[in-house]
């Protein structure tokens, strides 16, 4: 495999070339630097690598001797437009490569130069008690890895511990604890009521479950009232949300007058079935969900395992950035009338303007979507 012109002048060029010095860009710069290029490569697809440095538990402890060995490796294999910093401020140094090409090769090669380079400023003590990862991105093998397990190395801005939304998200999750547990309390006669008349009207148990991917790719069991006859073949749906996310479904033309991107004419929906979903008291049960820290009462919709593995790299970011929810934008605003792609941009919308007063104006305006059933199907 021939590698891409841009990285043989990379590797092939004069040392003369390199930085003979270099200084370390702290955590929170760096941060933003990756966080910048993956944007970049989510609309262009163009890859990035990403190599993590680390020591034992923490680099500083090993002096400043190791680092600045490292920093020297670092300073004579890499170009002006590469990026050196702190992954995470005294535990981990990082190396962000761009314009790397598309090929494995290429990859191999700049690895190959970086520890090669490692190896010959550090002592064998020292480079012996380093530890590399390399991590490319876009990575389509990471897309069908089991989702707990997904790699976040490349969303330091929305990962569990990221500093910044620790505020945020204690705050939210206060607001859908009491939330929940109030609507719970009042709702509980029409749980009762829709549990008998989905008992009664259809054969097989009242709620559906469903594995759907949730908050940083982790799956979840997500609760339904049951809308259809059970044991029915998903795939009609499955060829339907492939066609819907590639921009290539039907749209259904309403007697009200917008165009419809919903599957408006399931044969797998019971009568009553058609009843809750057009009323949305099919969702009842994800306030459980909403207790138990899965979903928000704001936010994205979870979506399927099949309907995930067909995301483009801007798509995920949806189930990254914030938590799955009952309700949002999308909702309020668009709902079945928006193509796939808009709804999308709505969720990271939201998850990028987030306020206590955005989810407030959302749930106000939530019930009087679902009486105008406009969009529901």
């Amino acid at each position: 495999m021939l590698m891409s012109s841009k990285v043989k002048h990379h590797l092939t060029r004069s040392k003369s070339a390199y930085r003979s010095d270099i200084a370390i860009l702290d955590e929170r710069g760096f941060v933003r630097t990756l966080c910048l290029e993956r944007k970049r490569t989510e609309r262009t697809g163009r890859p990035i690598l990403l190599v993590m440095i680390s020591a034992g538990q923490t680099l500083k402890r090993e002096g400043e001797e190791l680092i600045s060995g490292i920093s020297q490796a670092v300073a004579s294999s890499i170009r002006e437009t590469d990026t050196f910093g702190w992954y995470e401020e005294g535990k981990i140094l990082a190396v962000l490569f761009t314009e790397i090409g598309s090929c494995d090769e290429n990859v191999s090669l700049i690895a190959s130069k970086l520890e090669g380079a490692l190896q010959d400023t550090l002592s064998p003590e020292e480079f012996g008690a380093v530890d590399i990862k390399f991590r490319v991105f876009p990575n389509e093998a990471v897309g069908r890895r089991n989702h707990d397990e997904r790699d976040l190395v490349f969303y330091p801005d929305v990962s569990p511990g990221a500093e910044s939304r620790r505020a945020a998200r204690v705050l939210k999750r206060t607001i859908d604890v009491i939330g929940s547990l109030l609507l719970l309390a009042m709702f509980w006669p029409i749980f009762l009521i829709v549990a008998t008349l989905v008992k009664l009207t259809s054969s097989g148990p009242v709620l559906f479950r469903q594995n759907r991917v949730g908050q940083h790719g982790k799956c979840f069991t997500f609760l339904k009232f049951r809308s259809m006859h059970s044991n029915n073949d998903p795939t009609i749906h499955q060829q339907y949300v492939a066609r819907l996310i590639e921009g290539k479904a039907d749209c259904s033309q309403s007697a009200k007058g917008p165009a419809v991107y919903k599957l408006t004419d399931d044969p797998r929906i019971t009568p009553l079935g058609r009843f809750l979903r057009k009323t949305s008291l099919d969702e009842l049960p994800q306030l459980v969900n909403v207790l138990r820290g899965e979903m928000s009462l704001v936010g994205p919709r979870p979506p399927v395992p099949y309907e995930f593995e067909r995301y483009s790299i801007w798509h995920r970011r949806r189930v990254l950035e914030v938590k799955p929810g009952i309700t949002g934008l999308w909702q309020v605003l668009g709902r079945s009338r928006t193509t796939f792609d808009e709804m999308v941009r709505l969720d990271l919308t939201y998850a990028r303007v987030w306020s206590f007063w955005m989810d407030a104006k959302i749930l106000y305006r939530t019930p009087m979507a679902v009486f105008r059933t406009d969009g529901a199907y």
